[in-house]
């Protein structure tokens, strides 16, 4: 076993973030590269987590092996057997090895390429891949170009601080440049960008997640946050396709004025093949025109506009894409709460939905899913067990708050991390020191990447399930994994006082801190930076608490959600009258199925026996005659016939009318067709008219 755990840990942990890519990243629309990028940092990043336990233990081990190796007595010494007599521990010594035990010379190795690897990907092919991804250019070379534009002031950022950092060395007497100091150099400048970055997320997470548990318990709390989501989204579902609609417009324009033989026109056709396809019919190419573009003196648009027009249409259809989803699923999630509140006063215990899940459920989950355990489990269990899981994680939240503080002390020992490492090496317990160190480094971990997960720069950086995260934002936070995992994993060591610049004693260190250099190069920042700054997690918990940043975005124009602010509750009642709508929606569409369905069941087997009686019965001249006359009555026939009109209702299931609507129409079939414009092309509805029909 003494390699075993760790080979199941490098598979699984690959398998994890296959998983999370698959759930976020869309694989079949996606580059590939963007996609092995982004895989690639995910998995060195989950990687170090898992792995770091393993490296603990091992290292206690060694630890307990030199010392049981330095208190032996030496050989053929005349006084060994007094030695002996004197100290016995050395027979007795509980240094046995632990069943998850790594040789010696892999673990330093490990982590150099893990964590070289992962810089690499942060620091300079992420951020490349990130501009080319999101560059409009129509060739290799192009996005190329764009992308080291882009990145010129990124990369000269990085060496104006190694400059900063070299220069300081350089002056101080003390010190002499070597390689390893450079090297020093450069794991302290990233980890102190990374620490920074990594207690402004950690005081957040420690807050806020026990608190959305807690929340979770209580279903009209959530009810009314989801019908917040839901005004709010519908507002950005409003913009998106506003703003698709005048992108293509654009196309349109363009589409148009380059002809087939422009030396352009490979530029449009790209552009259209990111088109949707209901904007690629309508915008096909006139190939009846073959009129040459030199012909008429008129102005074309220049390559650079077409780059940013491609750039443009990305942007705008993966963002109107983005918005359908996010609108369906959001109302999936209303109806299932209104479920949830609606049958918490059932007599019969058994769970009723308002709608059918349109995709069939498993044979498995369907025999222990019942409606009656879904309903013991939705409305007893389960805010039971999100209560119990929020107390815990806010137990957790407080030893990690408590940890962060008193870290540095280590006569007496305050942190309760290193209380409990300490004890457990007392007795040489390596399963309880791996699941100690595993836990306390998911729960940081979790803290952190959950908050990288949930947060949104405007439209540029947000990270959206079910296949629905653009390339630019898998390969930022691709970067922001790779940036904020090392300065985690050096924190959770000094919590637990594995480091030994922050317990100051001379045993040995962990592989993993072996490869970090010794920080005593630049002591302002590993006596000073690394000690005190993590202590501001107390202030950041607790305006996290009350909610600073939240009524700050208010005062700022972004409507956050508040239970005692007025625009909270005005948005929570729009919301609210949206899924009622789209509830009535469903349920009419629904309504018109089962007719259609009962409509075939009765008269279809009866219809097509009189149409094959009538065809076998029928003479040939009389059919001819009637084929004549049906042509003619439908050349003279006006298209509005109000019996037609009756039958094709009836078949079609056109949606009743909606009696508290502003404008009524005699015919509702015309009433629809007024959405549409010549050509079946959407109207953008406007700010005013945004709710008139949903």
């Amino acid at each position: 076993m003494s390699g075993a755990a760790l080979g199941l840990e490098i598979v699984f942990v690959f398998f994890l973030a296959l998983f999370l890519l698959h759930r976020y990243g869309d694989f079949k629309k996606q580059h590939r590269l963007v996609i092995v990028g982004t895989l690639l940092a995910w998995y060195l990043c989950f990687l170090i987590v898992f792995i770091l336990p393993l490296d603990v233990s091992t290292t206690i081990y060694n630890r307990c092996k030199h010392a049981a190796a330095n208190s032996s007595p030496p050989e053929n010494s005349n006084i060994s057997g007094m030695y002996a007599t004197a100290n016995p521990v050395p027979r007795q010594h509980p240094c046995f090895k632990p069943w998850s035990y790594i040789p010696d010379g892999i673990m330093p190795i490990f982590w150099r390429v893990v964590y070289w690897t992962s810089q690499f990907l942060t620091w300079i092919l992420l951020p490349f891949m990130q501009s080319y991804a999101r560059s409009g250019g129509f060739s290799i070379t192009g996005k190329i170009k764009t992308a080291l534009i882009e990145n010129a002031i990124y990369y000269g950022t990085y060496l104006l601080i190694f400059g900063a950092f070299l220069i300081y060395v350089a002056v101080n007497p003390h010190l002499h440049l070597e390689w390893n100091q450079l090297q020093t150099i450069g794991i302290a400048a990233a980890n102190t960008w990374g620490l920074f970055l990594l207690v402004l997320l950690l005081g957040y997470g420690l807050v806020e997640i026990p608190r959305s548990y807690w929340n979770g318990a209580k279903r009209g709390y959530l009810l009314m946050k989801t019908y917040f989501k839901a005004a709010k989204l519908m507002t950005e579902k409003a913009d998106a396709e506003e703003n698709l609609e005048d992108v293509m417009e654009e196309v349109r324009k363009v589409n148009e004025s380059i002809k087939y033989n422009h030396p352009l026109r490979k530029c449009v056709d790209t552009i259209l093949k990111k088109c949707p396809i209901e904007y690629q019919e309508k915008m096909g190419r006139n190939m009846d025109d073959y009129e040459d573009f030199d012909e008429k003196r008129n102005t074309y648009p220049s390559e650079k506009s077409l780059v940013k027009l491609h750039k443009q249409v990305i942007y705008s259809v993966q963002r109107h894409r983005r918005t359908q989803v996010q609108w369906q699923i959001l109302l999936e999630q209303a109806f299932y709460l209104e479920d949830v509140a609606k049958n918490e006063t059932s007599a019969t215990h058994q769970f009723v939905h308002t709608f059918q899940s349109p995709e069939p459920e498993n044979r498995f989950i369907q025999y222990f899913y019942n409606p009656t355990f879904e309903w013991y489990w939705e409305c007893l269990l389960r805010p039971w067990f999100y209560r119990i899981l929020a107390v815990v994680l806010s137990v957790f939240s407080v030893i990690v708050v408590w940890s962060e503080c008193t870290f540095f002390s280590t006569t007496p020992v305050l942190s309760l991390f290193a209380v409990f490492i300490q004890l457990a090496e007392k007795t040489y317990n390596y399963i309880y020191i791996e699941i100690a160190c595993f836990l306390s480094i998911f729960f940081l971990s979790i803290c952190v990447y959950s908050t990288v997960f949930r947060i949104r720069v405007f439209n540029y950086y947000y990270l959206a399930s079910h296949h629905q995260t653009d390339a630019y934002s898998l390969l930022f936070s691709g970067m922001l994994f790779c940036r904020l995992t090392p300065p985690l994993c050096l924190n959770f060591l000094g919590l637990t006082h594995m480091d030994s610049s922050i317990s100051h004693q001379n045993t040995q260190p962990t592989a993993y801190t072996s490869i970090m250099g010794s920080m005593k190069v630049l002591s302002f920042i590993a006596d000073g930076f690394y000690i005190y700054y993590p202590m501001l997690v107390v202030i950041l918990c607790i305006a996290t608490y009350f909610s600073l940043g939240t009524r700050c975005l208010n005062l700022l124009g972004f409507q956050q959600f508040m239970g005692d602010n007025d625009m909270t509750s005005d948005l929570v009642d729009e919301g609210k009258e949206l899924i009622r709508r789209e509830k009535r929606k469903r349920q009419r569409q629904e309504e018109g199925e089962n007719r259609r369905r009962e409509w075939k069941e009765r008269y279809g087997h009866n219809r097509e026996d009189s149409t094959r009686n009538r065809n076998i019965h029928t003479d040939p001249k009389e059919s001819n005659f009637s084929d004549i006359s049906t042509n003619r009555s439908s050349k003279y026939t006006r298209a509005n016939n109000r019996t037609e009109r009756d039958r094709i209702e009836l078949l079609q299931d056109a949606e009743p009318l909606d009696f508290n609507a502003e404008t009524f129409t005699d015919d509702p079939l015309e009433s629809e067709s007024g959405r549409y414009q010549a050509g079946g092309r959407y109207l953008s509805m406007s700010r005013s008219q945004i709710f008139d029909d949903v």
